[in-house]
């Protein structure tokens, strides 16, 4: 499980921020997960690490910038050694509105629960190089160094892996140990290699097509297929089953975007999956007023029906998989109900037995909760996403603000009492449409 990621100068995070998934005093007592994380069978060797976390804030705030920040770590990781070239740029995003955004170095850290041993790993660099790169383990509950670079040197752990010392002795300056280490057999690091390759897998608009992709291809899998099925039922969109579609009818232009879409599902994967392979798109059917069944192309559906068809794959891999998920904008084409029982899917252990996450933006004040009833979301669960005037974007959590146990926090956030909220004048609008007003 995830357990933090930190960084700095990353997109819109100018300073150094830090997101942590550990649970607090004031947690649901029933979505916190018990992680052995060292050696050893005791309460005090596990870490109290919470399933979903939920980011709150203005339009341009930054709350899609956090989540794109773990899809960048993850695509450096992956694709540092494979596709950046031998004298070419590292692939980055630093923050941009200062004049020496581009000149500082760019951080990107994590904590994670591997196999039932703590790991931290992070990397730091510039638009030409890796500067830092370590990777620590606490198996007996103490670092435990695997390596450590720094520029051109590089310290190894004790015992260390001879895979891992070949791999430091052909290691480019501007690609990753992590990344380069796996094409050596044998490598200790390739675990956490896997690690990156399963998880932060962001969903969000620009890729809704490719996860509708991917959801056809979760229902070539007969397990898949029947929670898939099931999830899109439940939704209540008039669903009644999915049929396959043959891509030979397809015409060219279609399988050419297939073609790119395949480029992107193949991304950092050891099974690379050819459009030969794949001879099936879907179309969903609904059941007519006379019983019959009824197939409607995909410019036929509504985009809340789109939408949940692209999740769905997504949140059945995550669930089987223990994986994280990245979901930008969740509440985007989807009722509040739906929203609301999406992020209890991964709360709940009964439905969530493997432990995945969801991380989360979202407007919709609803996930908050009221003074009344339970919300979906424990006080310790929610962070907020706030700019400042020079652009830079902070992230902080309601629990820092000591949040009462049953307070209306969709209510206070709304009237502004958290900050993260757009800082906007009525009359603005009005003099916007009707200039000839202002003065």
């Amino acid at each position: 499980m995830l357990v933090r990621f930190a960084g700095e100068n990353v997109r819109s995070f100018r300073d150094e921020f830090e997101v942590s998934l550990l649970a607090t005093a004031v947690a649901k007592k029933d979505v916190v997960r018990e992680i052995p994380w060292r050696d050893g069978g005791t309460k005090s060797n596990t870490l109290r690490v919470l399933p979903v976390a939920a980011f709150f804030g203005a339009n341009a705030s930054g709350k899609s910038n956090l989540l794109r920040g773990l899809e960048d770590m993850r695509s450096i990781v992956l694709q540092s050694f494979r596709s950046w070239t031998v004298e070419g740029e590292t692939d980055r995003h630093p923050f941009l509105l200062d004049a020496d955004g581009r000149s500082r170095p760019s951080r990107y850290e994590i904590d994670l629960v591997l196999d039932g041993v703590l790991h931290n790993y992070g990397f730091v660099l510039n638009d030409h190089r890796i500067l830092d790169e370590w990777a620590t383990r606490f198996p007996k509950g103490r670092p435990q160094r695997i390596f450590r670079r720094s520029g051109d040197d590089i310290e190894y752990g004790a015992g260390s892996h001879a895979a891992l010392v070949r791999a430091g002795e052909v290691v480019r300056p501007n690609a990753l140990l992590l990344s380069t280490a796996v094409a050596f057999k044998g490598s200790v690091l390739r675990p956490l290699y896997d690690w990156f390759i399963r998880n932060l897998r962001l969903a969000n608009a620009a890729n809704r097509d490719s996860r509708q992709f991917f959801t056809a291809k979760q229902l070539e899998e007969a397990s898949r297929r029947d929670k898939i099925l099931r999830l899109l039922r439940a939704a209540d969109l008039g669903i009644e089953d999915v049929e396959e579609v043959d891509f030979g009818q397809m015409p060219e232009e279609i399988r050419d975007k297939l073609e790119r879409v395949l480029e992107i599902l193949n991304d950092g994967s050891d099974t690379q999956v050819q459009l030969g392979d794949t001879p099936h798109l879907v179309a969903l059917v609904h059941r007519g007023a006379g019983g019959q069944r009824v197939r409607f192309s995909h410019d036929a559906e509504s985009l809340g029906t789109v939408v949940w068809l692209g999740l769905a794959g997504p949140i059945v891999d995550a669930l089987d998989e223990g994986s994280v998920l990245l979901a930008d904008e969740l509440d985007a084409s989807l009722h509040p109900v739906l929203a609301r029982h999406l992020v209890e899917l991964f709360q709940d252990p009964e439905s969530n037995p493997r432990r995945a996450q969801l991380l989360f933006n979202s407007h919709d004040a609803n996930l908050l909760g009221d003074a009344s009833g339970d919300p979906p979301l424990g006080r310790d669960q929610i962070w907020f996403t706030e700019k400042s005037v020079s652009g830079a974007t902070s992230v902080y959590p309601l629990s820092d603000m000591n949040p009462r146990r049953h307070e209306a926090v969709a209510k206070r956030y709304l009237d502004g009492r958290y900050g993260a909220i757009p800082i906007v004048v009525a009359g603005d609008f009005l003099a916007a449409v009707q200039p000839e007003l202002i003065g």
